[in-house]
């Protein structure tokens, strides 16, 4: 295997991205890189739903974000880009992924992972959809539901992610 290999996961909150970009990163022994505005709010101590505000009115949110990331990304050797954008910001990746599940997955997962009703959740997380599509299309110009180009297109409704990264590995190991 490459050292240098580098992998790009994409796909909407709750499809495995996180999770996902971590397992691979572990198979193959690559640097885990996974900045977001999740981390940007635990960074700067604002909560989530207030960065996704202010995101929403200032594009410099989301530039910084995606500046990091690209910068963890393309330092050192190889590595796993989990993120909203990975495969159409890291344009050099060699395998570039994208999860997709159903509304009803992605808010039952989010509803684990964040402990919230369930309406209140799919409510969230379809409003975080509408607004991460407008920023992503108004400040680059990027489709986040026109992902065809992908390498590997993955539905993760009914797939364990241990084997969605087995997948990916197998994919990337064919390269």
């Amino acid at each position: 295997m490459k050292k240098d290999l580098k992998i790009a996961v994409s796909g909407k909150s709750g499809c495995g991205n996180t999770t996902v970009s971590r397992l691979v990163s572990e198979r193959l022994g690559l640097r885990f890189v996974n900045f977001t505005f999740r981390a940007l709010a635990r960074e700067t101590g604002i909560g989530l739903e207030d960065v996704l505000d202010m995101a929403a009115k200032d594009e410099s949110w989301d530039r910084e974000v995606d500046r990091r990331q690209l910068e963890l990304a393309r330092s050192g050797d190889g590595c796993v880009l989990g993120s909203r954008l990975a495969i159409w910001m890291l344009k050099e990746a060699d395998v570039k992924v994208y999860l997709r599940a159903s509304a009803e997955t992605r808010a039952a997962r989010v509803i684990m992972r964040e402990g919230q009703t369930r309406e209140s959740t799919a409510a969230f997380t379809a409003e975080r959809d509408r607004q991460d599509r407008e920023r992503y299309m108004r400040i680059y110009g990027i489709d986040n539901d026109e992902y065809g180009f992908a390498d590997l297109i993955i539905d993760t409704d009914k797939i364990a992610p241990e084997e969605i990264a087995d997948m990916i590995v197998r994919a990337a190991l064919a390269r």
